[in-house]
């Protein structure tokens, strides 16, 4: 396995793409490899280490290439800073959706170089990553990535969606987070706010700006959802939606909600878990339906 990782912007040594390449060998004899582009979560404000390296190995053991990006998040020192004065502005929208076109946009021109299969690359995206990769799902043909990158937009299109635990709908968020009245879930989505929106309390209009949810077409790609339905911090309602949504369009989905589990279970089992309510062998289920879904899409 070749392990690489690369900025993908001169001015910003922040958003790095860092690639998961396996080896040719005349053996196996696989020329071009289905690739996954994996975004961890963070509410924006970090990227979780348990949604990267773990998500892209264990992809990488299922035969695919695997890309994890680090994008634009508010607190450059991670997770457990509490320096402040560290903040990063480039984090508000539409700054990481441009971090991800751009790294969409690096394994396609490299594709024959990193023996990626073109037509087969994914973007697998976790609760604020889940975001992210559910904007470009939605968005990929927007003037706006055309303007940015001067290229045709068809090589921003991901060829299916994997979104777990994801933020899709800023409306129902806001709805959720006012009905628990919660001082520490408020001030989370306060600050989470700040870092994509640019500001704490943003405007209805704008929650809908931003909201995924709102821009599903016919032309948004086929997606694999999974969520929990007691997660307490990001509604299932937002996949819930989300899937009504690519139904209403014709869009091939398929969706699980679990019954019991906490936000950020990335693979619920030891590998990823910080704490013992993050291992959960029911939700663990989730990557083997997302495999099965991944090699129907392939051979559909």
């Amino acid at each position: 396995m070749l392990i690489e990782k690369n900025e993908l912007w001169e001015n910003n040594n922040k958003v790095t793409l860092t690639s998961y390449l396996l080896d040719y060998t005349d053996e196996i004899g696989i020329q071009k490899r289905p690739s996954i582009i994996i975004c961890p979560g963070g509410g924006y404000l970090f990227a979780s280490d348990r949604e990267a390296e773990p998500i892209a190995m264990k992809f990488a053991g299922e035969g695919y290439n695997t890309f994890v990006l680090r994008y634009n998040v508010y607190n450059e020192e991670g997770q457990n800073s509490n320096n402040t004065s560290k903040v990063n502005k480039e984090t508000k929208y539409p700054n990481p959706l441009f971090d991800l076109a751009k790294a969409m946009l690096v394994v396609r021109k490299n594709a024959e170089k990193w023996s990626v299969d073109k037509d087969k690359i994914f973007v697998c995206g976790f609760s604020a990553g889940g975001h992210l990769a559910a904007s470009l799902g939605v968005h990929w043909q927007d003037r706006l990535l055309r303007e940015k990158f001067n290229v045709d937009n068809e090589i921003f299109k991901p060829n299916g969606l994997i979104l777990g635990y994801p933020v899709l709908d800023y409306l129902t968020m806001m709805e959720v987070v006012n009905e628990k009245d919660d001082e520490w879930l408020i001030d989370f989505w306060k600050t989470s706010n700040n870092a994509l929106f640019g500001e704490k309390n943003p405007s209805v209009n704008y929650l809908g700006e931003l909201s995924p949810v709102k821009f599903v077409t016919d032309k948004t790609p086929p997606t694999f959802l999974w969520h929990t339905a007691s997660d307490g911090l990001v509604t299932a309602r937002n996949s819930l939606n989300f899937a009504a949504e690519l139904s209403k369009k014709g869009v091939p989905y398929e969706l699980h909600i679990f019954e019991k589990g906490d936000h950020g279970l990335a693979l619920c089992d030891k590998v990823t878990a910080k704490y013992d309510c993050q291992i959960n062998l029911e939700v663990k289920s989730w990557f083997d339906m997302a495999l099965t879904w991944l090699k129907n899409i392939h051979f559909s």
